[in-house]
């Protein structure tokens, strides 16, 4: 997130950015659980959490970049001159007018990100990850479906209350008199 507030405010570079954070997209989850499974065993990590964690950064990380990047430079040009005019540093300006200005549709990106990693978590159940992705698998693995369905139900439930969540912080942190972001 820092790169994209940096690159945002100095509107440079942003396409190039946005463009490698995009790259975690086009990776299937299980490719990257796979590889976060053979990275943890090479340092010594073992199963279970260290797998699914390197597995669901790169896909939590283009939403937060390509949002924060966005918020910072859809914030109005006439604002920040303004804000130079009346003597603020470059920090001041990105910690005090484009930060704010920008805060709901940062949060749109963490919103993504959190519901993206929810739902995907759930994997990591294939490498000893436990959670709430043991009863789906254990379910499946023991064609137990009533547990199987359990698990999806609460699976969905917390993705659904993880929306519901970020989007409620979104209408809060919207600047009075601006149309919040849904």
């Amino acid at each position: 997130m820092p790169i994209a507030l940096y690159l945002g405010h100095g509107r440079r570079g942003g396409f190039i950015a946005i463009n490698v954070a995009n790259i975690g997209r086009a990776l299937p989850s299980l490719a990257l659980l796979a590889f976060g499974l053979i990275v943890a065993i090479a340092l010594g990590l073992g199963l279970g959490f260290w797998p699914t964690m390197f597995a669901l950064v790169p896909l939590a990380i283009p939403p937060i970049v390509t949002n924060t990047f966005v918020a910072i430079t859809e914030v109005d040009p006439d604002v920040v001159d303004a804000a130079r005019g009346m003597g603020l540093a470059e920090r001041q300006i990105l910690a005090r007018i484009e930060i704010p200005l920008g805060l709901p549709l940062i949060l749109a990106g963490i919103r993504t990100a959190a519901v993206n990693v929810v739902a995907t978590a759930t994997l990591g159940a294939l490498v000893a990850g436990g959670a709430l992705g043991r009863f789906i698998v254990d379910g499946f693995a023991l064609r137990e479906y009533d547990q199987l369905v359990g698990g999806a139900i609460l699976v969905a439930l917390l993705a659904v209350a993880t929306e519901v969540s970020f989007s409620a912080l979104e209408r809060r942190t919207a600047v009075p008199g601006m149309a919040a972001i849904r």
